[in-house]
């Protein structure tokens, strides 16, 4: 079973940690993700995100987005007997094949491009194959799903945007976008789409979760929603206990959005513990998108060193398995889960190169 994630910040993680690099090979306990866990994970190939936060504005964040894209070719230039960067459908699995984690690029925040479509067709030519519209807070040109809507979904140029994302053969990540962005770039665009690390709304009501009309307009745009494992994204507690603390850190002056800010005001906070989330929060989510989307439109996006917390049995890549394993014990069957590991990422890699003209 060929099994590729949406979404792993390790890149950033790495930029940011407190010390000196550490040996991936070796394991990196500090972290969610090194290679023995993500070989004992089964994973196949990786979506790398290439994520610059929005405090990075205009020339700062091209250049940290030039600066992580160099970042992941380093990692394979470091690992070379695990990691080989991939582009294409036909890659990824030959270098699965090969023994292999393919490495492919995803950039997180269309703030990034700063504005401008040469910067989008540069990062397509470096290697990277989807962009998320948004993060946390919006662009000049598209609505995210945690900031005040302004655009309406999508701006002229961000249709512009959609366009030069299927004419280049870039995916379309609806991950972090308003529901009226995800539905109008649905209507725009001429490729399958992705939400790469993004769950069910009406099973958790978050506004980074798709609802159940976007997840039901899949299956006519052939797109894929690779659930995530982010504890306030899949647990109603979890995500209860989150809404308290964004009141808090308004009435402190602080900004819920700002993810490191938020992960240091939780540290001091005296509010109610953080409840958990658990492995069985996830299984509701993907039961109830493939009810709804069906089984050929949905994928794993697990946000690892992206997020302080994780479910419990999902606390690191190396718990893919356990969540396998429960899938099957309700029924899923071997064809099932191969779709959801990797065969319909697969298939939207392809579909969005048939789309692409180069």
């Amino acid at each position: 079973m060929l099994l590729i994630d949406g979404h792993n910040d390790l890149p950033w993680a790495l930029r940011t940690f407190d010390g000196p690099e550490p040996d991936l090979a070796a394991g990196a306990p500090t972290l969610h993700t090194d290679l023995p866990r993500l070989r004992a994970g089964g994973v196949g190939a990786q979506f790398w995100s290439v994520y610059v936060p929005c405090s990075f504005v205009g020339d700062a964040a091209v250049a940290a987005v030039v600066e992580q894209v160099e970042r992941v070719y380093a990692l394979a230039d470091r690992y070379p007997a695990d990691l080989r960067v991939v582009t294409t459908a036909d890659e990824v699995e030959a270098a699965h094949a090969d023994g292999w984690i393919g490495s492919l690029l995803g950039a997180e925040g269309g703030h990034s491009i700063g504005g401008s479509l040469q910067v989008l067709r540069a990062l397509r030519r470096s290697g990277v194959r989807y962009m998320t519209l948004t993060h946390n807070l919006n662009t000049d040109w598209a609505d995210s799903a945690t900031d005040e809507p302004a655009h309406g979904g999508l701006s002229d140029f961000g249709r512009d945007v959609v366009a030069e994302m299927n004419r280049i053969g870039m995916i379309v990540d609806l991950s972090h976008v308003a529901a009226t962005t995800m539905r109008a770039a649905l209507d725009a665009t001429r490729a399958p789409v992705l939400f790469t690390h993004s769950s069910a709304r009406a099973v958790t009501d978050h506004p980074r979760n798709v609802p159940d009309d976007v997840l039901a307009a899949l299956p006519a745009n052939g797109g894929v929603c690779m659930i995530t494992f982010v504890p306030r994204f899949v647990s109603r507690a979890v995500a209860d206990w989150d809404a308290r603390l964004a009141d808090a850190m308004a009435a402190a002056g602080a900004d819920h959005r700002d993810l490191r800010a938020r992960d240091a005001f939780a540290a001091t906070w005296y509010g109610p513990p953080p409840p958990g989330a658990t492995l069985d929060d996830v299984v509701a989510h993907l039961d109830h998108a493939r009810e709804v989307a069906g089984i050929d439109h949905l994928g794993i996006g697990g946000d690892y060193d992206g997020v302080a917390e994780l479910p419990a049995g999902l606390e690191d890549v190396s718990g893919y398995p356990r969540l396998f394993a429960a899938l099957s014990a309700r029924g899923w069957s071997r064809a099932d889960l191969e779709k959801l590991a990797g065969r319909n990422v697969l298939r939207v890699l392809r579909a969005v190169d048939d789309v692409s003209q180069p």
